[in-house]
């Protein structure tokens, strides 16, 4: 209960907040800027060596991949039988194929399944959306923006990326079963400690709900297929084709079920793919997926 009021509480400050000019207009970028560089790699270096190496992490890590895949497939098809451009088609399959398995995943999943349930946003958001979106995406947005860009530069960004380099770092350390002193791991807990409310504290600073215009037809099928379609092809490819039980599973579902991600929605307008659209996929996506995932967390548990 503590970690369901944590998270609407954090999310009602930054609201009040930013509604009250109580902190610097750029707040928002300052608090992403911390959870990227230091929360997230000091989560990852934590809680990535408690990890049971077996079969069944391969699950949360294809979450992502799936998720990209399936959004280029729905979108490549219904946009072109539905005459839509390119930068329409390609800001849905970013924004869509994404979710915000950090920022709006980990506190909900904390919430729901309390810190056991992070090892799994682990592998869910680190080897999985954030090396999709390095990768994949990127030459997603490019190719439908119309720019180029080599695998070598893709590359460096992956590796010279905070949060995929404290997933390497705890990969190594669970490969080797090196222990690091208890006072060194309690200092990457409490620094990882910080993620929840600070990225909760920076989305309520982000929320605007926009003004629903022309780009409405474009929302409706984008955030339908973020969180209602993709969460039941994983439901079904999971839980019923491959007949997956236990909590890894329930909480690769739910993070199917997430809001589009922040960072491929920037990613997306930074690359001219219909940035007012992008932003609505976020500004609505984000309050209205606490109410899909309550559905699909329901689901799950009487499934």
């Amino acid at each position: 209960m503590s970690n369901l009021i944590l998270l609407f509480l954090c999310l009602f400050l930054g609201i009040f907040f930013r509604k009250m000019n109580l902190f610097p207009k750029n707040s928002s970028d300052v608090l992403n800027a911390f959870v990227i560089n230091i929360s997230l790699p000091s989560l990852a270096i934590y809680f990535i060596p408690k990890i049971e190496m077996n079969a069944s992490v391969i699950f949360p890590v294809l979450v992502a991949w799936i998720g990209i895949f399936s959004a280029f497939a729905f979108f490549f098809v219904l946009g072109k039988n539905l005459g839509w451009s390119k930068s329409v088609i390609g800001a849905l399959i970013l924004c869509a194929g994404f979710g915000n398995t950090s920022f709006v995943g980990i506190p909900i999943i904390q919430a729901l399944y309390g810190e056991h349930g992070i090892k799994t946003v682990m592998l869910v958001d680190q080897p999985g959306s954030f090396v999709a979106l390095s990768t994949v995406g990127i030459l997603f947005a490019n190719l439908y923006s119309g720019g180029k860009v080599s695998a070598k530069e893709l590359m460096i960004k992956l590796f010279r990326f905070p949060p995929f380099i404290g997933f390497l770092i705890g990969l190594l350390l669970n490969i080797f079963s090196f222990e690091v002193s208890k006072d060194l791991e309690e200092v990457f807990n409490k620094l990882g400690a910080t993620t929840v409310p600070l990225a909760l504290i920076s989305v309520g600073m982000q929320l605007r709900v926009p003004k629903l215009d022309h780009d409405t037809k474009y929302l409706i099928w984008g955030l339908l297929f973020k969180l209602m379609i993709y969460p039941l092809i994983i439901f079904v490819l999971y839980c019923i084709i491959f007949k997956q039980r236990g909590q890894e599973v329930e909480i690769s579902v739910l993070e199917a079920a997430m809001a589009p991600m922040i960072t491929a929605g920037i990613i997306a307008s930074a690359h001219k793919l219909e940035p007012k659209l992008c932003n609505m996929m976020i500004g609505v996506g984000i309050p209205l997926s606490f109410i899909t995932v309550g559905f699909w967390y329901l689901l799950l548990q009487i499934f």
